[in-house]
């Protein structure tokens, strides 16, 4: 390992004396080498700091740079080389009077002071205070510096709250006093909103003088779940700017120890960093390695030795570095950001630090890591022993010095004087993907209509007919896709369409009009049913493929679709920031089945169902969602779509005002989401088109069918999709039901593939007069308005709600209650469907077939409620 300048006193400061005897006894001087030396006395990583004793980590950790390019790096010699140069020799130290100590040693004030102006203010705060690793205020405006040198014009970052507020102040540069009244509990807030906010701002560089941009994602307490956010934010900057290679935009993201070991989701957004569709070309990792997690010790958080080993699955460098150097932290980091700049990879600093309060500041460490603690109270803060370094050389003297800090001090107690001024909270101005331009000054939507989302038949032909053809020379394709395409341009002649061609047409329609469309998830290039084929591959030549929604138009938007890693946390966490940089684009997520979203539960809870209510932002992301139940069992069955409607944040029990105008925009506009469960093609392509006709952005989560991609009877006339026509929140009864309404028995009311059931029971039963069937299509925000014209236009008929899913799962105690709320509890609303259950559906065919039989036989049985009225 490479020996740092300094000897190992300076650098384990805390372990000083038993770090010096261990390393003359065990260490003889040798020459500067990568050669590692891991001899641990422990089965398990032990820390520099833990109940005060000596490790090798810590020589290790305190006398190395860099790990072994030549054993961690093997793909470039390029690597190796750059490397070599930087870390054959110790790096020269700054020469006694360097500007650059002065420079260092002003940005590492402002850190330290900020925390300690919030200690004397707010005592009692729950800040998560940066305390002990002050040095990565100077560490990230290092990297920012070099990257601008490089190029860079706009930097976007993620970090979990340790250091937040310091990051926001210090590095963004948010306004101090924005950031002192957010702890004035008695001002009133101008809009909704929470903590862990976001920030964006672009200012000039003072080092580079040149522009820069700065956006730090706002983020849950779920340490790193903001990682794949970040990393998709940046990409989509890159996508629109046009940086191949990520030249213009980049990434930092910041990390705690124990967080960036245990947390899966690291693992999963390093697997993304170096594919076609989602690399960003090179992230800087900066770990805040305060050696504990919360009270929990190295040895018991993690099996591998250093915290930050998961990098080296995509072979990133991994620089270790003492904090409490200031000097050494600047040149690794100036380092780390010229790696980037070069190779474009993910490079990772490993800021080894400790934490000087608790987990909080309401915390007491000493419960759990008392000999610990002792030690780091006997710490000075890092700027206290760099300054005294630069006062004892004579770089500064003491009132320089002192001049400095009282400097700082002052800025902030005008800040804080100022903060006083402020009467309301406004969360908003803490944006951090503002949409130019897409709102009104004031952040309102520009209108609150939707125009028609139907297009002229010449464009729907047009479409059609790319969409069944290959639209490139000597392209030879799958025999059993010429089949598909053939029935497609058959379809298009016959002027209908099914769900692949209906989709195919949304976006087709939507790239004409300049909106970038981007598909991702499992399998999506030709659909998880092998039914959307929207890249075709040449069957003779390796790697020859042609996407036909691209040669669409002469000018129009570019249509990316793009099979992911087998990740749904990650993948979707990127997606979700893809979206949030533009208003003007269709992003989508497709589950290979739905019950997949689960493992991406954290997104959808954290940051898609509660988004604009926490942070002000809103977002347009379309998750895609296979659902049904086919007798396939209970892995591949369900959605789970009780658990997005349990979510929805309406009130069952209050009937809104359903004389308002545009009443369906507006419900549109107070929801959190949209929730849509389509039984026809004609309707899924008017709900995507509607999704970027909207004045606004809202998640859009689809309960996407499967038997449906292919069922005879679930095709739409080019007549449903003409100018002039929308989505349809609910399909009302359009047979011999609706044209005697008086005479109907029973008004059943359901949604998704179960109609195709309910109608050919009815068919069979010769029912279609007295038993009318109504589709809810949009089941959040609910249609009150539509279901009770329904009710009313059938006085003779009993309500009943009808699904394939069992009672406690699916839609039913979702509409019930509102439902119940739209007929002011004037009538009871039955239910036909499986009885409750653990399981989303029985793995047994004949089962499923006893059970479907069962609900149709009470769905259509007018007798079977009569004993329960």
């Amino acid at each position: 390992m490479f020996h740092l300048r300094t000897c190992a006193a300076k650098l384990r400061p805390l372990t000083a004396s038993q770090t010096v005897k261990t390393f003359s006894q065990n260490r003889p001087a040798a020459a500067r080498t990568f050669q590692q030396i891991r001899c641990y006395s422990a089965p398990v990583a032990a820390e520099p700091f833990l109940s005060g004793t000596s490790s090798n980590y810590v020589e290790e950790m305190y006398c190395a740079w860099l790990e072994n390019p030549k054993s961690v790096h093997k793909d470039s010699m390029a690597w190796t080389s750059l490397t070599s140069t930087r870390f054959s020799t110790c790096p020269p130290p700054l020469s006694s009077g360097d500007r650059n100590q002065h420079f260092l040693c002003g940005r590492s004030s402002v850190g330290w002071r900020f925390e300690e102006f919030l200690q004397r203010k707010w005592s009692s705060e729950k800040r998560f205070g940066l305390e002990g690793c002050e040095v990565l205020i100077p560490a990230l405006k290092t990297i920012i510096d070099k990257s601008s040198e490089n190029g860079v014009d706009y930097v976007i970052m993620g970090m979990p709250h340790r250091g937040r507020l310091n990051v926001l102040a210090n590095v963004i540069r948010k306004e101090l006093e924005q950031i002192f009244c957010q702890f004035d509990s008695k001002l009133e807030a101008a809009d909704e909103g929470g903590d862990h906010l976001g920030m964006y701002h672009r200012r000039i560089n003072r080092v580079t003088d040149r522009n820069i941009t700065l956006s730090l994602v706002a983020n849950p307490s779920h340490l790193e779940a903001a990682d794949p956010v970040v990393m998709g934010k940046t990409k989509a900057e890159q996508f629109y700017c046009g940086d191949t290679e990520g030249k213009k935009v980049m990434s930092i993201l910041l990390h705690g120890d124990a967080a960036f070991a245990g947390q899966g989701i690291v693992y999963e957004t390093f697997h993304l960093s170096d594919l076609p569709s989602y690399t960003t070309h090179g992230t800087v990792h900066v770990v805040v390695n305060n050696q504990i997690g919360f009270t929990t010790d190295p040895r018991m958080a993690r099996s591998s030795p250093y915290p930050t080993d998961v990098a080296r699955v995509v072979n990133a460098p991994i620089f270790h570095v003492n904090s409490d150097d200031p000097e050494a932290v600047m040149y690794v980091c100036k380092v780390a950001a010229e790696w980037r700049s070069t190779f474009h990879k993910d490079v990772v600093v490993d800021l080894v630090c400790y934490r000087r309060n608790g987990h909080n500041e309401m915390d007491e460490p000493m419960f759990t890591q008392p000999l610990m603690y002792k030690q780091i109270r006997k710490q000075k803060p890092v700027l206290q022993k760099y300054a005294e370094l630069l006062v004892s050389q004579g770089v500064v003297n003491q009132p320089e010095y002192e001049e400095e800090i009282s400097k700082y001090d002052k800025i902030c107690e005008e800040a804080f004087a100022r903060s006083k001024d402020e009467k309301i909270l406004h969360i908003k101005h803490w944006l951090d993907s503002p949409w130019p331009g897409f709102f009104t000054l004031d952040g309102q939507p520009r209108s609150m209509s939707c125009p028609s989302t139907g297009l002229t038949e010449d464009i729907l032909t047009h479409i059609g007919n790319v969409a069944s053809s290959v639209p490139v020379e000597n392209f030879t394709i799958h025999g059993g896709l010429s089949r598909i395409l053939k029935t497609r341009g058959e379809m298009v002649k016959n002027r209908t369409v099914d769900w692949a061609l209906a989709e195919y047409m949304a976006f087709g329609s939507l790239l004409k009009e300049g909106i970038h469309i981007r598909l991702s998830g499992q399998d999506v290039e030709r659909g998880t049913f092998s039914h959307r084929h929207h890249v075709l591959h040449d069957q003779n030549v390796d790697k020859r493929t042609c996407i036909p929604m691209n040669h669409l138009w002469p000018n129009q938007a570019p249509y990316t679709v793009c099979n992911s890693s087998l990740s749904e946390y990650g993948v979707l966490g990127f997606e979700l920031g893809f979206a949030m940089a533009s208003p003007n684009a269709l992003v989508l997520w497709e589950a290979q089945f739905g019950d997949f979203h689960n493992t991406a539960q954290c997104i959808i809870d954290q940051f898609i169902c509660p988004g604009q209510a926490k942070w002000v932002r809103q977002n347009g992301i379309v998750l895609l969602l296979p659902h049904g139940m086919e007798g396939m069992g209970p892995e591949h069955s369900s959605a789970r779509p009780e658990r997005f409607l349990q979510m929805c944040n309406d009130d069952p029990d209050v009937l809104p005002d359903l004389k308002e105008a545009n009443f369906d925009i507006n419900q549109l506009y107070d929801c959190n989401w949209v929730v849509v469960n389509c039984s026809t093609p004609g309707n899924f392509f008017h709900v995507l088109r509607r999704q970027i006709l909207l004045p606004f952005r809202k998640p859009l989560i689809i309960f996407t069918p499967k038997s449906l991609l292919r069922h005879p009877e679930a095709r739409s006339s080019f007549d449903e999709m003409l100018p002039g026509t929308h989505f349809q929140r609910v399909i009302p009864e359009d047979g011999p039901a609706a044209q005697n309404p008086e005479n109907v028995k029973r008004l059943l009311f359901c949604t998704g593939k179960v109609y195709y059931d309910l109608t050919r029971e009815r068919k069979a039963r010769d029912m279609v007069g007295q038993v009318a069937i109504t589709r809810i299509e949009q089941l959040s925000p609910f249609p009150f308005d539509l279901l009770l014209k329904e009710v009313q236009k059938y006085p003779n008929a009993e309500l009943a709600w009808c699904q394939e899913e069992h009672k406690n799962q699916g839609y039913y105690d979702y509409v019930k209650p509102r439902l119940r709320t739209t007929i002011s509890r004037a009538k009871p609303v039955w239910y036909a469907g499986r009885d409750p259950a653990a399981a989303p559906a029985t793995g047994n065919k004949k089962t499923h077939l006893t059970e479907l039989q069962r609900l149709l036989d009470t769905a259509f049985d007018l007798d079977v409620f009569k004993n329960f009225s």
